[in-house]
């Protein structure tokens, strides 16, 4: 069975700045947003000496209905918390954004890197600026099948824009995520401990609710998941180490079109950069109803490091689709190119129809 969509590149749209210390180790895996004014911008993840990462914002400059560059605009968001700094490592990494409409509001995940590693936290703002911490996940235990997602790191957070009814048949907002059951970085002696039941051990994407009639009242329900699924795990070649979502699920004719990274090569421990893989990024539609159920996916990439700036960078070899948007109605998706700047490619629907088979 084909796959319906396919990426088209378009070039790189953001490099780092020269001369400032913000940027001097990469501008990558942004966030985006459509701001009050109507204006697109991106929130890129801002490295700075140390690998010690701050969420920028910048608009995007479009050109003939093309993003060509952008305007920066300072920085929004700083590892200036006790649980986003630990000893030797800092950063809010990684943003991930959904606007909201049931919240009149944009609901950013990120990756607070502190005394435990890369933790998920959440955010929002009603202008892309300001933005309000509700504090790092919590992750309600689940008895059944004896799981404790709080013991864990967690990564490659991101809403869905609108609620589903989960499986207990609340009214609810939807969250991929990517626990990783390697405790050994943080604990010696530990090892890798996931889940009993788990036949497959490496990386994969997860679902969890949070009842939408609780966020309304209170948005510090943002960090309280519960109802923890297993979606997906690594299937084919270029997802042999792990995989992890990557912009906020898009709502298409088929379901929820999911746009994912997949990892080969060799993974280092949680608290060093990555050097010996390659990102590729792939998709997989999920069920509309119940976006748990896995419909279909790529068996090969959309895109993988194939030009000088995916191939050649702070990590080489990297392509981290993290962010989609509209341009005159085409969706655009931004990504990080080897952990170094941002690039843009255009998403693309195949409206072939199949031939018939009525006789």
């Amino acid at each position: 069975m084909t796959f319906e969509y396919r990426l088209e590149r378009l070039g790189v749209i953001m490099n780092p700045l020269p001369g400032d210390p913000n940027e001097v180790e990469g501008v990558l895996n942004p966030g985006s947003g459509r701001g009050p004014d109507g204006e697109l911008y991106l929130l890129p993840r801002l490295v700075a000496t140390g690998n010690v990462s701050r969420v920028g914002l910048a608009r995007v400059i479009i050109e003939d209905g093309v993003p060509t560059g952008v305007e920066r605009q300072g920085v929004v968001l700083a590892p200036d918390r006790s649980w986003e700094r630990g000893v030797g490592n800092a950063g809010t990494e990684d943003p991930r954004i959904t606007w909201i409409e049931e919240l009149g509001r944009h609901v950013m995940t990120y990756v607070a890197y502190g005394p435990l590693g890369p933790r998920t936290a959440v955010a929002s703002s009603v202008d892309l600026r300001t933005w309000t911490r509700h504090g790092p996940v919590h992750y309600a235990y689940d008895d059944a099948v004896d799981l404790d997602l709080n013991l864990f790191p967690n990564k490659d957070t991101v809403f869905f824009p609108e609620p589903i009814i989960a499986p207990d048949g609340t009214e609810s907002l939807a969250v991929l995520h990517r626990p990783m059951w390697e405790l050994e970085d943080i604990r010696p002696g530990q090892g890798s401990r996931p889940p009993a039941w788990l036949d497959d051990p490496r990386q994969a994407i997860w679902i969890s609710f949070l009842p939408i009639a609780e966020a309304r009242r209170d948005l510090g329900a943002l960090t309280r998941w519960s109802g923890h699924r297993y979606v997906a795990g690594p299937e084919f070649a270029f997802e042999e180490l792990k995989i992890g979502g990557g912009p906020p699920p898009r709502r298409v004719p088929e379901g929820w079109l999911v746009l994912h990274h997949g990892v080969t090569g060799k993974i280092g421990n949680a608290f060093e950069p990555q050097q010996r893989v390659n990102y590729a990024a792939g998709a997989m539609i999920l069920d509309a109803a119940e976006p748990w159920r896995v419909l279909r996916r790529t068996a090969e990439p959309l895109l993988a490091a194939e030009t000088e700036a995916e191939r050649t960078g702070t990590v080489p070899n990297v392509v981290f689709p993290t962010a989609i948007e509209d341009i005159d109605g085409v969706p655009h998706v931004f990504y990080g190119m080897a952990d170094s700047r941002i690039g843009v490619a255009r998403l693309v629907r195949d409206t072939t129809e199949p031939p018939s088979t009525d006789r």
